[in-house]
């Protein structure tokens, strides 16, 4: 973090709030003001009195110039749930990732696609006689039939030519039994495509 130039924290996500709910840190306010700094003439800075005076306009942090109270809702629910309650939830995110990337790695049909630090588990399902291009089809349509059955919603990504099932851990209702669920439905729709394929 102390090599970045900014960060970006997406409370949607990890303090389980609406969209349109996100905090940037930028490691120098100049930086911050040139990205988004347009002064048309009827903005123009004027002087050091009046409405149209002082070098704080709020309308070059950000690319609406006239917006709500956006971060209400974040003051808010941490002023109500309290910050340790969300680290605590957090943790259990961590664990979760865990140990789903353990359900995945002990299920020799699965395949743990990358390292998990945080709360992302990406893998695939992956067949016996099945190239690079044919299991990155089946787990497109493997993902298509796992959304259709309403049973997990993860998403997906590709990372080195692999096509990943990417479940991003955020829920603060998640439980490790939902987990479970997940690798036994993963495992069944693939074995479900791998005997349509071949019979």
């Amino acid at each position: 973090m102390e090599r970045a130039d900014s960060l970006a924290f997406d409370l949607h996500k990890w303090l389980y709030l609406q969209f349109e709910a996100g905090c940037v840190l930028v490691r120098r306010e100049e930086d911050h003001r040139r990205a988004f700094s347009l002064t048309p003439e009827y903005l123009a800075h004027r002087g050091e009195r009046g409405l149209a005076s002082g070098s704080l306009w709020f309308s070059e942090y950000g690319m609406q110039l006239t917006r709500g109270f956006r971060a209400l809702k974040i003051w808010m629910v941490i002023k109500e749930q309290g910050i340790r309650k969300f680290g605590r939830m957090i943790h259990q995110n961590v664990a979760q990732a865990r140990y789903l990337a353990a359900l995945v790695d002990a299920a020799p049909q699965l395949e743990l696609l990358a390292p998990v630090p945080l709360n992302i588990v990406c893998f695939r399902y992956r067949a016996e006689g099945f190239d690079e291009l044919a299991l990155n089809e089946l787990n497109q349509e493997l993902l298509i039939r796992l959304h259709e059955s309403g049973l997990a919603a993860p998403s997906n990504t590709m990372l080195n030519g692999a096509y990943a099932l990417r479940a991003a851990i955020t829920n603060h209702r998640s439980r490790r039994e939902d987990f479970d669920l997940l690798v036994r439905e993963v495992i069944r729709l693939g074995d479900e495509l791998v005997f349509e394929k071949y019979g």
